[in-house]
């Protein structure tokens, strides 16, 4: 799972960073020091949980949520317990009590994961696009046939292989809101530009990969996810 650590003390990131490298169940996308600072992470990168501490200057943890339109899953970590009850009425997955053990840290992410996993069985992913193309006419793109996604502004581009030749078809959409909508069995991100299909991945040289002859950067907070998905020999 991708997180963000969220936390206006340096040494609290710390412990947090310790355990999310010890766990071997994260990939740490960022941490941030206040909630603004979140926000445009959030708003950016595809991120499955955040371990957010509630009281910091300006915005609060609970500001940041309820802020949201799309919301990951929340750990939230504070010294405080009165705000265990409104972490609660936010859907929060759970609530770590600073300071707090490793072994209640992993029930955590354990929890996250077995929500994550759940929600993955129930959800339904696109088989078929359909598109725009000239004079107003839609055209259908199956799920197979798409090779790789790139970021274009407030636009994506999707490249596909249709009738054996390699086209691009360009739509108003964010890399998360279609990103959402790929199978993650059959997609990855692996750079915040881009989503390949992890099928049509033909070689990986050090921070890049080859799909079908088209050279796609790897991004470094994207390393670890990709290598998990990969089946090394």
């Amino acid at each position: 799972m991708n997180c963000i650590i969220v936390d206006d003390d340096t040494m609290s990131r710390a412990a947090a960073r310790h355990f999310v490298e010890r766990s071997g169940l994260l990939n740490l996308v960022a941490e941030c020091e206040n909630a603004e600072d979140a926000m445009s992470v959030l708003s950016r990168e595809s991120v499955d949980l955040v371990f957010l501490d509630v009281n910091m200057p300006g915005m609060s943890g609970i500001d940041l949520i309820k802020n949201l339109e799309t919301k990951p899953y929340f750990i939230l970590i504070t010294a405080k317990k009165e705000y265990a009850i409104e972490a609660f009425e936010q859907n929060v997955l759970d609530y770590l009590l600073k300071p707090y053990t490793y072994p209640r840290f992993l029930k955590a992410v354990e929890r996250a994961i077995s929500k994550r996993n759940q929600t993955k069985q129930t959800s339904s992913f696109i088989e078929d696009l359909f598109v725009k193309v000239e004079n107003g006419r839609l055209m259908k793109i199956k799920a197979t046939d798409i090779l790789y996604i790139e970021a274009l502004a407030d636009y994506v581009v999707i490249n596909a292989v249709i009738n054996k030749t390699q086209e691009k078809f360009t739509i108003h959409s964010t890399m998360k809101g279609i990103e959402s909508k790929l199978s993650q069995n059959d997609f990855l991100r692996v750079h915040r530009s881009f989503i390949v299909r992890l099928d049509k991945i033909t070689e990986l040289e050090e921070n890049t990969l080859n799909v079908s002859h088209n050279l796609i950067p790897i991004g470094r907070s994207y390393r670890a996810d990709l290598n998990n998905r990969l089946n090394f020999i």
